[in-house]
């Protein structure tokens, strides 16, 4: 797929998101694990499960784990440990995306490599070591639970450029949400969607990597 707006020698810096970028996630697991636990169909917590103001500030590390999951329990009306919700919660994780780490290494060997991703404690705690050998690739990984800031806020995409030390216009953001997309574009990144990793091969041959 041609990607006309990216040039050979057209950035100094790569930042990747996470999840459905570097990682497969799949939110009906978590929601089946839980429905399992309640004795109830995943259907009725999918119809309840939203991403609002609690799930916000947990990413961005406002509201520790316990609260969050008492909001799990009353936003989905269903009466689990939290134990049990952290089981279903981490169960998201699928594997690593098809073709992505041989592009890594690719892209690495020629440009500093970094992630920003919204996520939350408990994600971070299971992700990190079962992944490592995929993240090493990256020199430095933004956390939306650490740094305070989520995409696609305006405020987080300059915190991380100011991070990285590069103009914003010398930085290539993948996302797969259109709307952490725009958010970049808007504090002058360069983008690209992603669907698979396809789009990053395309990505990485206009920039002549």
């Amino acid at each position: 797929m041609p990607l006309p707006h990216l040039s050979p020698d057209g950035a100094d810096a790569l930042l990747f998101d996470l999840g459905r970028v570097l990682i497969d996630i799949d939110f009906a697991k978590a929601m089946a694990c839980w429905a399992g636990h309640a004795g109830c169909a995943p259907d009725q917590i999918v119809a309840r499960f939203v991403h609002d103001e609690t799930y916000h500030h947990h990413e961005r590390g406002q509201v520790n784990d316990a609260a969050f999951f008492a909001n799990l329990r009353d936003l989905l009306g269903i009466s689990i440990t939290d134990a049990q919700f952290l089981e279903g919660w981490n169960a998201i994780f699928v594997g690593e995306v098809p073709g992505i780490a041989p592009l890594l290494a690719r892209a690495g060997a020629k440009l500093p490599l970094y992630v920003f991703s919204n996520t939350n404690r408990p994600h971070v705690e299971h992700f990190s070591p079962r992944y490592a050998e995929l993240l090493s690739h990256f020199r430095e990984i933004f956390l939306s639970s650490s740094i305070g800031l989520r995409k696609p806020d305006p405020e987080a995409f300059d915190h991380v450029v100011q991070a990285i030390g590069v103009p914003a216009r010398r930085i290539v953001f993948f996302d797969d949400l259109p709307e952490n997309i725009e958010g970049a574009r808007a504090r002058g990144l360069q983008t690209v969607q992603v669907r698979s990793s396809d789009d990053i091969a395309a990505a990485l041959d206009a920039l002549g990597i």
